[in-house]
């Protein structure tokens, strides 16, 4: 089809907004699914995220749009709204010229939109402002317009009212899809480029990428390289997605489709990659530009509660990381858990789905371990490390800084609850950058917050705080120097390596007392006294005892000298002596888990 027939584009909005219910109303509008085949969420492949309601991949499909003037090929992305998973959406904002930007008409604008927005204008897209769930009794569409006009700057007349539930005024988006987003440019004689961004892995056919076609052509059987490294592939099937795979002979300028050239390795192509002819690295073809890496923010370690599930489990890893390529995983070995893995996740509620993940289609049990950041340390003589392990912090050497990850955070609360918003940053270690009003009755704040700080429990509290009206969303990080230091957590004298963590120098008394407090009511009580202990280097900075389970030795002893129950109680205690020295404390799951919860000051 003529490039001025297609249109690219993509649905963007903060979670729960409705996207993928506009999604599924666009395929029913156009006849691209019918009423029988109709499910919601169609094109969230995943158990998980029906059960969740959010859409944790990208998805794309082609449709069909038959208008008075002609029909119209138009290729439609449904992406995440989730904060986690935005590395989805700039990724294909790339593949695009235009997006909606899709705004829950009961909530207004929240954090994820700004961001979008931001994103899209980065990008130089058209974008398409568009009231959502209209036919509800709380919707305010005249507030949320006048917001949308004083923050983005559109205009009242070019913001669609919709229900995308009940199929009111799709028929103008995609009018308007039509009539405002611009055609892909592109030349169908240049040398092929074509930008890949996504790949899922298939038992059959190996890699499958996704592309989004340039310039030139990509037909089967043709040769092929990738831009960044040169290798080399012959093109065995191409394929569009209806939403299922089509096959096709070619894939012309603007056209987005699906790739088999016989790769048997994720490895071998990243997200941003370029697709060009044999020859076309050398020839002097110019590689698409805008994609980064997804940079992985929170670490953890993931350890089987059977040690023989060990090699299952790394085979688990290899499997999912095949069809999700934005977490990374190396072996570790814990004195305390044994062997298991050090895995990267892009936030919290990534790391939740990965784990839940490997234990439902893979039937495996795991201790997961407190997640934490990623520290550079520079070490004396100039040296820099990134430790993303917080037991593997070096104290025999000399440290000169260590420095944290700090995110650009936007807050996005109500004008009633800024002044909460502001206490529970500043108690975060946040400063404030710049506060901006959104309209009457909403408030824009910009903190820099360690991300150590608010990848827990920042978001709960503001949510608590503001009622469940208070939104964030954060940007990459950059690394500043902080007065931190490592805190050991000890068991009978032994340093139990999950449990170290990397807190602030004014608050490590307190978190260590904290700790151990909660970790006393989770390990159960011994035949011996269990000592726990906090500790910074060699500092012992807390303490806490869980005492022995007791038994009367002297029960059966009626009257009689003294000396008798003495001899009892002193064979008693050798006998705990000795059990101490040898015995191993067991330590549950739970205890583990503890170090996630926020402090707090009382003992309980």
């Amino acid at each position: 089809m003529k490039t001025d027939r297609i249109r690219n584009f993509c649905i963007v909005a903060h979670i729960d907004h409705g996207k993928s219910t506009l999604a599924d109303r666009i395929l029913l509008s156009t006849g691209t699914i019918t009423v029988r085949e109709f499910r919601d969420q169609v094109l969230d492949d995943m158990d998980l995220e029906r059960e969740r309601g959010i859409t944790i991949k990208a998805s794309s499909v082609r449709l069909t749009y038959r208008r008075s003037d002609g029909e119209y090929l138009l290729n439609l992305i449904d992406t995440p709204g989730h904060v986690d998973f935005g590395y989805e959406v700039v990724r294909s904002l790339r593949a695009c010229e235009g997006a909606i930007l899709l705004v829950d008409a009961t909530q207004g604008i929240q954090a994820q939109t700004v961001a979008n927005y931001t994103h899209c204008m980065e990008v130089g897209l058209s974008v398409i402002p568009v009231l959502n769930k209209i036919d509800l009794q709380t919707a305010r569409p005249d507030e949320v317009t006048d917001e949308l006009v004083q923050t983005m700057g559109f205009r009242v007349d070019e913001i669609l009212r919709i229900s995308a539930k009940e199929g009111i005024g799709v028929a103008e988006v995609l009018d308007a899809v039509v009539e405002r987003v611009p055609p892909p440019k592109g030349s169908a004689s240049a040398p092929l480029r074509a930008r890949v961004f996504d790949s899922f892995y298939d038992d059959y056919r190996g890699v499958v990428i996704l592309v989004r076609v340039v310039d030139g052509q990509i037909r089967v059987g043709a040769p092929v390289e990738l831009h960044s490294n040169g290798r080399k592939y012959a093109v065995q099937e191409l394929g569009v997605l209806v939403p299922g795979i089509q096959p096709c002979e070619r894939l012309g300028p603007g056209e987005v489709g699906t790739c088999g050239a016989n790769m048997r390795e994720i490895q071998e192509v990243r997200v941003g990659e370029t697709l060009t002819d044999q020859g076309g690295r050398s020839a002097g073809v110019e590689a698409l530009t805008g994609c980064t890496e997804p940079l992985q923010v929170v670490f953890c370690g993931l350890f089987p509660v059977d040690p023989n599930d060990f090699e299952k489990l790394r085979d688990a890893l290899k499997r999912l990381r095949l069809n999700d390529a934005s977490f990374v995983f190396a072996p570790e070995r814990s004195e305390g858990l044994g062997n298991g893995f050090r895995c990267g996740f892009l936030g919290l509620l990534h790391m939740e789905i990965i784990q839940e993940r490997l234990e439902r289609e893979w039937s495996l049990t795991l201790i997961k371990t407190a997640p934490n950041v990623t520290y550079e340390i520079e070490l004396s003589g100039g040296k820099v490390e990134r430790i993303d392990n917080p037991s593997a912090i070096p104290v025999d050497r000399q440290i000169v800084a260590i420095r944290e990850p700090v995110v650009r955070t936007q807050i996005l609360v109500p004008a009633s609850s800024i002044g909460g918003a502001m206490h529970l940053s500043e108690g975060h270690r946040g400063t404030l950058v710049k506060t901006e009003h959104l309209g009457s009755n909403r408030v824009l704040l910009l903190f820099d917050l360690p991300l150590a700080e608010i990848i827990y429990d920042f978001h709960d509290q503001l949510k608590s705080l503001t009622h469940g009206y208070g939104t964030m969303d954060f940007d990459r990080p950059t690394y500043h120097e902080a007065d931190l230091v490592r805190l050991d957590v000890l068991v009978m004298g032994r340093r139990v390596d999950a449990l170290s963590c990397v807190v602030h120098q004014a608050a490590a008394a307190r978190r260590g007392r904290n700790l151990l407090v909660r970790l006393r009511k989770e390990i159960a009580r011994h035949q011996f006294e269990v000592v726990l202990q906090a500790a910074i280097g060699g500092k012992i900075v807390a303490r806490e005892s869980i005492k022995p389970v007791g038994k009367d030795v002297t029960a059966k002893c009626y009257g009689g000298d003294i000396t008798r129950k003495r001899k009892l109680w002193e064979k008693q205690k050798e006998g705990k002596k000795r059990m101490k020295s040898v015995g191993l404390v067991d330590i549950p799951q739970e205890a583990f888990l503890k170090v996630l919860e926020p402090d707090r000051d009382s003992r309980g």
